[in-house]
């Protein structure tokens, strides 16, 4: 009988030989944490969103693990303050977990150690697919969550569910094939959805595997890489060194502090800077004051947060020039301020005075994401010039208080709900894991 040493099934038998330890389940339960302060306040109505109703109207759940997995993926993606993974250049958990939660419900299956473990293996998964794509996946325009985060799910549930190797090949064939999403959706209800199709797709993908669907078993994730590689990938990085640390804990999941694209975060805490060093030179009308404002970043840093003249919220979300002006003028990025309500057209105007001025002498950030900086520097109306950098690295080493933003997100809803949901908290038992499925999918 021969032997298949393919990388797809390479990849497919690793997922089932490293079991992580309690270190690396403690983190999975503060990303869990995190999906849920990302998703209850949208999925309870306490704040708005403009594309909810389709969704629910359009992939009734009922019965339905795959459009359960879509809703929640959508839910938890809604307000783009879900977590970020660096080398995934991408949000794992809102994908992973929406698949994982779906199929637990729909199976029954909640035994909580194999579903932390199954969720681990899924971030570890899309860490290395974003490495092993390479740069130019990213860049040519793909939104790797819709994109990498169908095999990264499929991976987890695959370990969740224990399939078969010969299944697991299968599956994870199917959801390559299914892989779609562009970035040109951002700024619109557009870019959740792709979140939610992702976790379908991998359930999907899994349900078929386990009803034996004849799919490819061998080479789908190798064309898979060179097709979206754009000639950058490297194959390789999906099978060294695994688990050695598992990147759960290294380089970990980034939890956002703001309801924004990670990609303007520290313009934000470079323009916090500069609000502060204003009130110490006596400046506190800032628009009056500030007579132009200049962002820089290295070329292409702001693929991204491409939006300058957003007309709601969630178009700000993806605008270096709002999120400036918000930053200066209120000191903090309001949740309320990055829905589907109409911006404040007293920031836009702020805003309409921030240029854009890319840093040639910077390597370009596909080069190299992680030496993104943002320089704001403030033109004040009587001379001066204050200016202020924030890296990527010290944005990403700042410590987010998880626990405080899911307080924050269950404050907003009604009490009898948000105690039911404080009860599963600790996610230490089974029970509390099917409790928790409940809540979410029923």
């Amino acid at each position: 009988m021969r032997v298949d040493t393919s990388l797809t099934a390479e990849f497919a038998k690793i997922l089932f030989t490293h079991t992580p330890t309690n270190k690396e389940r403690t983190a999975a339960r503060r990303g869990i944490s995190d999906f849920l302060a990302s998703l209850l306040p949208v999925s309870l109505g306490s704040l708005p969103d403009a594309g909810k109703q389709a969704v629910l109207d359009n992939f009734l759940t009922t019965a339905s693990a795959e459009n359960t997995a879509l809703k929640l993926g959508y839910l938890s993606h809604a307000l783009d303050y879900d977590d970020y993974h660096a080398a995934f250049r991408g949000h794992p958990s809102t994908v992973i977990l929406s698949s994982l939660f779906a199929l637990s419900h729909a199976l029954g299956r909640f035994t909580i150690q194999d579903f932390l473990d199954a969720y681990i293996v899924g971030v570890e998964v899309a860490g290395r697919l974003g490495r092993a794509i390479g740069t130019r996946h990213y860049s040519m325009g793909l939104h790797s969550t819709a994109t990498l985060g169908p095999l990264a799910a499929t991976a987890a549930c695959c370990r969740w569910l224990a399939l078969s190797l010969e299944q697991t090949q299968i599956a994870l064939g199917l959801a390559a094939t299914q892989s779609s999403g562009l970035r040109a959706q951002f700024g619109s209800a557009t870019k959740p959805l792709h979140s939610g199709f992702a976790a379908r797709s991998a359930v999907n993908s899994v349900q078929l595997a386990m009803a034996n669907f004849p799919g490819q078993e061998s080479g789908v994730l190798e064309s898979f890489l060179s097709v979206f590689g754009y000639h950058a990938e490297q194959p390789q990085q999906l099978l060294a060194d695994w688990a050695t640390p598992w990147r759960i804990i290294q380089p970990g999941l980034e939890f956002k502090r703001y309801p924004t694209c990670g990609g303007t975060h520290s313009a934000a805490e470079a323009a916090f800077v500069l609000r502060q060093r204003c009130f110490e030179l006596g400046v506190s009308d800032f628009y009056t004051a500030i007579k132009r404002i200049e962002v820089s970043f290295p070329p292409g840093a702001d693929t991204a947060p491409n939006i300058c003249h957003p007309v709601d919220g969630v178009q700000a979300r993806f605008s270096l020039e709002y999120v400036i002006a918000d930053a200066l003028v209120n000191g903090s990025l309001a949740l309320e301020h990055y829905t589907a309500m109409p911006v404040n057209s007293s920031l836009s105007s702020l805003a309409a005075r921030v240029e854009r001025c890319p840093d040639f002498s910077a390597p370009a950030d596909e080069l190299d994401p992680d030496r993104r900086f943002h320089r704001v520097t403030l033109f004040l109306d009587d001379g001066r010039k204050i200016s202020h950098c924030v890296t990527r690295q010290e944005t990403a080493a700042t410590y987010t208080d998880v626990d405080k933003k899911l307080a924050v997100s269950l404050a907003l809803l009604p009490s009898a709900i948000a105690e039911q949901f404080s009860a599963t908290l600790t996610l230490d038992s089974d029970k509390q894991l099917q409790q928790l499925a409940s809540l979410l999918c029923s």
